[in-house]
């Protein structure tokens, strides 16, 4: 099978089965330029005695492509997956094609002993451990403690809103940098609104394409008056119909920075940009964080949650060898490794009462606090027409109605999932 372009193989051992032999463990694993994520392979491999050797296969930047050539090697039979990382709204996609092998209840008492709560509800499908979690990421809310102070607002207070928030950047004539492009980025968000509010987009997932569709609720359409208020707003980016991370992280660093929503990246990117010479040295003390905003004060918000869960394929001649690897992988001296170089926050909690953890990541408790509290998106195997039927309905945010939209996204949601009709 010819693997997309992004596919890059490993120092360690080379690229795919071929090479290695039968203790080789081929691990397909999310981009890490770092070499972090390769370190950790290579001490595993070798405190392994033997046993195995971790092979690495580079996956493409973007989740959807890292779904596509997965689900064209695992559709193949390709045995030489032996564990894979998946972006976690995929996991039930994967596990209800019986491509992931279900780990047994030992084996899942030993891999999530130090494993934080929210991830786990992602690696799960039917009550069975289909994936183990890696890295899991969330969002926090990062500001500027002159503006907050200027404003007159508190934002680390447990009780501060998205309307507090916007009505302060309001006053201030600061920007509330956030995701509103038409991409998965504006999914997290929507999805993050709702959960906050105290309801979700689906529920009985495990019906699959007859899942009950709960968009269209007071919590959604609670969401969709928040997303038109910011967007109709002085606080509001005027590129927020196509700004990303990205887009926002730069807008948060200007002039007009005030507030944002985005993964704990942002923080190390302000530290290189300052190390540069590209942003202000007197912006890191400006910086401050705190939790996801709720949207209603009474409610502690369900922040977002990204990362990787590692699947092993059903496949793999070699599952009990793939498990003795993660089992490694996902130790606190190995996550602690990948935390550090990589940047990206990790499943595993005690790696956050590590001293050097605590001093690269001054915020390493509300990591650990976000990541166990946040409200995952829908865990169906539907979850890609989901998305898009969402991002569809719910875009431009400037023109999302609370009293339609949420509506118009379930009979969508509804229409795609039994075949009426194709996004």
């Amino acid at each position: 099978m010819a693997a997309v372009a992004a596919l890059a193989c490993s120092v360690l051992t080379g690229c795919g089965g071929d090479a290695g032999g039968s203790r080789t463990l081929n691990w397909y694993i999310n981009p890490d330029n770092t070499g972090a994520t390769q370190r950790a392979a290579a001490e595993c491999s070798r405190g392994s005695g033997g046993r195995y050797t971790i092979a690495i296969s580079v996956l493409p930047a973007t989740a959807d492509g890292q779904r596509e050539q997965l689900v064209r090697r695992l559709a193949a039979e390709d045995p030489s997956i032996d564990f894979m990382n998946i972006d976690p709204p995929y996991n039930p996609e994967l596990a209800s094609a019986g491509w992931l092998y279900e780990f047994t209840e030992t084996q899942r008492a030993e891999l999530l002993a130090d494993i934080l709560e929210s991830p786990i509800e992602t690696a799960v499908w039917r009550d069975k451990l289909v994936g183990v979690p890696y890295s899991a990421n969330t969002q926090l809310l990062w500001y500027r403690k002159s503006v907050a102070q200027a404003a007159g607002v508190d934002p680390s207070s447990p009780t501060f809103t998205w309307d507090q928030m916007i009505d302060a950047a309001a006053r201030t004539k600061k920007i509330i940098s956030e995701q509103g492009k038409r991409y998965e980025g504006y999914m997290v968000w929507v999805n993050g609104l709702i959960e906050s509010a105290g309801g979700s987009i689906i529920r009985d997932n495990e019906r699959g394409r007859d899942a009950t569709i709960t968009i269209d609720s007071p919590e959604g359409r609670e969401a969709a008056r928040i997303i038109r208020k910011l967007a109709t707003s002085g606080a509001a980016d005027p590129a927020l119909s196509t700004a990303d991370e990205e887009v926002g992280r730069i807008t948060f660093q200007g002039p007009d920075g005030g507030f944002m929503l985005n993964w704990p990246y942002a923080y190390a990117s302000l530290q290189g940009n300052i190390a540069e010479g590209s942003a202000d040295a007197a912006l890191l003390g400006d910086v401050a964080w705190a939790r996801y905003p709720r949207v209603r004060a009474d409610l502690p918000s369900k922040p977002p949650i990204g990362g990787a869960n590692i699947g092993v394929s059903r496949f793999s001649t070699k599952k009990d060898l793939a498990v003795e690897a993660i089992k490694c992988l996902i130790s606190p001296p190995m996550q602690k490794i990948r935390f550090l170089g990589l940047g990206d926050p990790v499943a595993t909690g005690s790696v956050y009462d590590d001293p050097d953890v605590r001093a690269k990541y001054p915020m390493a408790d509300l990591m650990r606090e976000s990541i166990n509290d946040a409200g995952p998106r829908p865990i169906t195997p539907y979850y890609g027409d989901i998305s898009s039927a969402v991002q569809r309905t719910w875009h431009t945010p400037a023109q999302v109605d609370p009293a339609s939209t949420p509506a118009t996204a379930a009979k969508l949601i509804d229409d795609v999932l039994h075949d009426r009709r194709l996004l």
